[in-house]
């Protein structure tokens, strides 16, 4: 390969770094619309987080970042951008949104953060048939259910608890992406999921009734996914 050549593969590997980086300030404006009590803002910023995190590593196995641009760590560089689009930003929004009981939420959502950055941490994070070791720390789902759904401030603290408590249990979670069964399945599910977040987050976070019947049955698809994949809890590794 001549200099002209590497030089544009150097050059579209560091481009993809920057497209990934770029989720970070996505984050922050998301974080500066959930200080401001914006949600539906917030929840936008946020899906273009999920729409970078869900292209960036094609693009970056596409270009080759592994040859052309290894003195960044992509993966880790995915990692810092994921924690504050997944952890970070929601759990801050649920806590300053009033969905959990006053004081319950000074408690519970340190506790969730701190949580999370151990199952970011943790080298069993995924199974060898890329399926999620425990809940993946979805709290930007997570903060959609019950901002769309407004269930009780008591069932929304436990329901936090819970999954706090399933990032480090022997269950399985689908990557929708890269897990190979019911693959065309599951991304037909995730795009109808998509569709129907963004449904819900465009009227002010009211969320119509089909939207609600849509983010209620993709729930339960993703959910019997992860019973019929946990049943062999011996294979989790």
């Amino acid at each position: 390969m001549d200099a002209t050549g590497k030089a544009a593969r150097r050059a579209a590997a560091v481009a993809v770094h920057l497209f990934t980086a770029a989720g970070a300030a996505a984050a922050m404006l998301a974080l500066s619309r959930a200080l401001d009590g914006d949600f539906p803002a917030m929840f936008a910023w946020l899906g273009l987080c999920l729409f970078i995190d869900g292209i960036d590593g094609s693009l970056a196995r596409a270009v080759g970042v592994k040859t052309h641009a290894a003195w960044i760590d992509g993966a880790l560089l995915d990692l810092v951008v994921d924690f504050l689009t997944y952890v970070l930003v929601p759990v801050l929004a649920i806590w300053r949104s009033g969905l959990l009981a006053s004081g319950i939420g000074d408690v519970l959502c340190p506790l969730v953060v701190m949580a999370a950055a151990l199952y970011f941490a943790d080298r069993r994070m995924k199974t060898r048939d890329n399926w999620f070791r425990g809940f993946p720390a979805l709290w930007n789902v997570v903060a959609l259910y019950l901002f769309v759904f407004s269930p009780p401030p008591g069932v929304n603290a436990a329901l936090v608890a819970v999954l706090t408590g399933l990032m480090f249990a022997p269950v399985a979670f689908v990557h929708p992406l890269r897990v190979e069964r019911f693959r065309a399945l599951t991304l037909c599910v995730t795009m109808a999921w998509l569709a129907c977040a963004a449904a819900a987050i465009a009227p002010g976070m009211s969320g119509g009734p089909l939207a609600k019947i849509g983010l209620a049955c993709s729930g339960l698809y993703f959910l019997a996914l992860t019973v019929w994949r946990s049943r062999n809890r011996s294979s989790l590794t």
